[in-house]
């Protein structure tokens, strides 16, 4: 069942004892909630995941995500073509193997991909891409925000106490010069925080293929 967006705000206005929104208006809680987005979607990149499946590369080796984008998540297979299916591959072992890639013909077939988190909207591409190649992609974004109370919250329902928590913590920093309040609004980042990482981990163990105790071993690509 999908949790709406207004069940979040009324549940808000419930546990801070304001339901007219007199010390805390309505479009100040749905603020915070589309804030909420941008908070657990930099930790759970995974969580608003965006495919598009026809990502026009630029001429070269190095592509850049599209804007709005948070980080690169998946390169799939190619937009055209045979539609060809891209595998990741660490960018040493071309390097090792290939040292003028960069320098290599263009093509709009695509074969690998390669991404260092230091910097996350950016992927290199191997052979480099021509003028006419695309690529299906995934990426992590931020929801777009709220106008208003109505419609459900963009990621999975179980986050969605995860977002009640960080409004609470919103809410109660805004009195914080109340030593009450102010231990109420760490309680609830912290609450929210501890979500965030349970829901990491579970997910982890439940990915398909998992198996408890077991770690995957690294292999090696061989680039032809």
């Amino acid at each position: 069942m999908a949790v709406a967006v207004e069940d979040i705000i009324t549940r808000a206005q419930i546990i801070l004892q304001d339901t007219t929104g007199t010390r805390w208006p309505t479009a100040e809680l749905l603020n915070w909630l589309n804030d909420s987005y941008k908070e657990i979607v930099q930790a759970r990149p995974d969580l608003y995941p965006v495919t598009t499946p026809t990502f026009t590369c630029v001429a070269g080796t190095r592509q850049v995500a599209p804007t709005g984008a948070l980080r690169m998540i998946d390169v799939v297979r190619n937009g055209g073509g045979t539609k060809r299916a891209v595998r990741l591959i660490d960018r040493r072992i071309l390097d090792d193997q290939l040292p003028s890639w960069h320098s290599q013909s263009g093509s709009t077939e695509i074969q690998h991909w390669m991404f260092d988190p230091r910097t996350p909207r950016e992927f290199l591409v191997y052979p480099p891409a021509a003028s006419g190649a695309s690529l299906e992609i995934v990426y992590s974004a931020v929801p777009a925000p709220h106008d208003t109370a109505t419609g459900n919250i963009a990621i999975i329902d179980s986050y969605g106490n995860v977002m009640l928590d960080y409004i609470l913590y919103r809410a109660y920093t805004k009195d914080a010069e109340y030593t009450a309040n102010a231990a109420r609004a760490q309680a609830h980042y912290g609450a929210m925080q501890n979500a965030i990482s349970s829901g990491a981990a579970s997910d982890a163990a439940g990915r398909p293929g998992a198996q408890p105790g077991l770690q995957p071993t690294p292999g090696q690509t061989t680039v032809r």
